[in-house]
């Protein structure tokens, strides 16, 4: 009797020590799973240098170009501002995702009260940058307009390493490059040359090469039917004279007021009597570049793969 007794104590102590021993482990994974998780990356940009934790999960983002960016790499973002959307990225209208202001007015006080790991900002909010650092590590994540693909691949691929998407930014950017590679091929094999054009209110703006939407130039090898075009945000205000002047093979429209949500169209003032005289129109390539795009996103995953196929589409 007393030796069943020793056995059966014995076999109690042995089953709590491979208890104590089960729990230790799982204790040693969470710690080394939070130990994972508290790992910091450091990114010096145009407005600092900011630290912050990888992964971070709750992220409030203000460009568009690195939403789409993130929304294709299966990341979500926790605020943004709702106004203004582009269509293609509707989906964060919901009331899911809290409303981060506007692009040039943020709700602090809503940004605040999310206590987020970590703020993305771009071009429109660079002057309130000290604001949105006080609460909680920001970064400047902007093209930059003077070398667009380097600009734009950097910023892809320190997407990738805060989320830990190296592998499937790797993949999409080859992707892209293949596609201009072939769009370089088609337009090197003809002579047309283009004009840039940004419409708005019946008033027109022109965009040559290093401008916002000059990588048409830049990038994809599209001879510039004007090279002295000032190079400015706004870009450079010209008259309807002004474009049958210049009489471009091509006329690349962006709409402003489509992607602001105004009425009145841009092909009833672009399409006058005298743009009618141009090359352009007299062989059908006035080419309206979608605003969603074009002029409220851009320099993201998706937004650049569409803006590739759009100048495609003209020159294959």
């Amino acid at each position: 009797m007393k030796k069943w007794l020793l056995m059966a104590f014995t076999l109690m102590v042995v089953a709590f020590l491979a208890a104590c021993g089960s729990e230790d482990a799982g204790e040693t994974n969470a710690a080394e799973k939070d130990g994972e998780k508290a790992e910091t990356m450091t990114v010096t940009h145009e407005l600092g240098e900011t630290t912050f934790e990888k992964n971070p999960e709750t992220v409030v983002v203000f460009d568009f170009g690195i939403l789409d960016s993130m929304d294709k790499l299966g990341v979500e973002a926790a605020a943004i501002p709702q106004e203004s959307l582009p269509g293609y990225l509707e989906k964060y209208e919901g009331e899911e995702y809290v409303n981060a202001g506007t692009l040039k007015e943020a709700d602090f006080e809503a940004i605040h009260a999310l206590d987020p790991d970590l703020i993305i900002i771009s071009a429109r909010q660079a002057d309130m940058y000290e604001e949105y650092a006080a609460i909680a590590p920001t970064i400047h994540m902007a093209v930059d307009t003077d070398n667009y693909m380097t600009s734009f691949t950097d910023n892809m691929n320190l997407l990738g390493e805060i989320f830990g998407k190296e592998e499937q930014v790797k993949e999409e950017l080859a992707s892209i490059e293949a596609t201009i590679e072939e769009v370089n091929t088609a337009v090197s094999e003809t002579d047309e040359k283009a004009l840039i054009l940004l419409a708005n209110e019946g008033k027109v703006s022109a965009y040559g090469p290093a401008s916002r939407f000059g990588l048409i130039h830049d990038v994809f090898g599209v001879q510039p039917a004007d090279e002295g075009i000032e190079v400015s945000t706004h870009g450079q205000s010209v008259s309807y004279e002004y474009i049958l002047e210049q009489n471009p093979d091509v006329i690349f429209v962006i709409d402003r007021n489509a992607a602001v949500g105004g009425e009145a169209s841009a092909k009833d003032s672009v399409e006058n009597e005298l743009v009618q005289k141009t090359n352009a129109y007299k062989n059908g390539k006035i080419v309206y570049l979608d605003p969603d795009y074009w002029y409220l996103s851009g320099g993201g995953l998706v937004s650049v793969n569409q803006m590739v196929q759009d100048i495609q589409s003209v020159f294959q």
